[in-house]
C-alpha cells in the first residue's frame, strides 16, 4: 500500500485533523488575547482604543483573497487551467496587500502617538493583530507553493490532468481555503471587538 492509499484509508485524513486542531487552537489563542485585553483594560482604567479605519478596509480586501481562493478551487474543480492559475496569482497578490496595508495601520497607529509599549491596552493591540498577521504570513507559502506548482506542473495535457485527478492536492487545496475562510471570520471578529469597545465605552 502507498503513501496515499494508506492515508485514503483513514475516514478523515490526518491533514484534515491537523487544520481542525490547528483552528481550535488559534480560536482559543485569540479568544485569551480579547479576554485579556478586556480584562487588562478595565482592571487599569485604560481608555479603549479607536483602530485605524485602515483596519476596515483591511478586512475588505483580506475577504476578496479568500473570494479568490474560492474561484480558483471551483477552476480547480472545473480543470479550468488558465483561470485556476490566475485565481491563485490574485490571491497571493491580494495577500500581500493586506500585509502592507496592515503594516501601514501600525504606522499609523505609532503616528497618532500610540507606539508599543505606550500602555497595556495599546501593546495588545499590537499583539493581536501581530498574530493575525503571522498566521497569515504563514499560509503565504503554501499560497505560493500551489502556483508555483501550476506553473511548473500544468503545461501540456497530459500533465495537466495528472495535476487535476491528484486527490491529495485536491485535498490540500480544500484545506487551504478553509483556513483562509476561517483568518476572514477571525480579522471581523477582531476588528468587531475592538470597535465595539470603542463605541460602548
Amino acid at each position: 500500500m502507498d503513501r496515499n492509499q494508506h492515508r485514503q484509508s483513514f475516514s478523515i485524513h490526518p491533514y484534515q485533523i491537523f487544520v481542525y486542531l490547528l483552528i481550535g487552537a488559534i480560536t482559543v489563542l485569540f479568544l485569551s488575547l480579547t479576554v485579556a485585553y478586556l480584562y487588562t483594560r478595565v482592571q487599569h482604567g485604560l481608555s479603549p482604543l479607536k483602530v485605524p479605519v485602515i483596519f476596515i478596509f483591511n478586512t475588505f480586501i483580506l475577504l476578496a483573497s479568500s473570494f479568490c481562493l474560492i474561484k480558483a478551487k471551483r477552476a480547480y474543480k472545473d480543470d479550468n487551467t488558465g483561470f485556476y492559475k490566475k485565481m491563485l496569482l490574485v490571491t497571493i497578490v491580494l495577500s500581500i496587500c493586506f500585509m502592507i496595508s496592515q503594516a501601514y495601520g501600525w504606522y499609523r497607529l505609532f503616528q497618532s502617538n500610540l507606539p508599543l509599549g505606550v500602555n497595556n491596552g495599546v501593546s495588545y493591540v499590537y499583539l493581536i493583530s501581530g498574530v493575525h498577521f503571522a498566521h497569515i504570513l504563514a499560509g503565504m507559502p503554501f499560497l505560493i507553493g500551489f502556483y508555483r506548482a501550476a506553473r511548473i506542473r500544468m503545461v501540456e495535457p497530459v500533465s495537466v490532468l495528472l495535476y487535476f485527478s491528484d486527490p491529495e492536492k485536491k485535498t490540500r487545496l480544500q484545506l487551504l481555503t478553509l483556513y483562509w475562510h476561517f483568518l476572514d471570520i477571525l480579522w471581523i471578529y477582531l476588528v468587531v471587538f475592538f470597535w465595539l469597545n470603542y463605541l460602548l465605552s
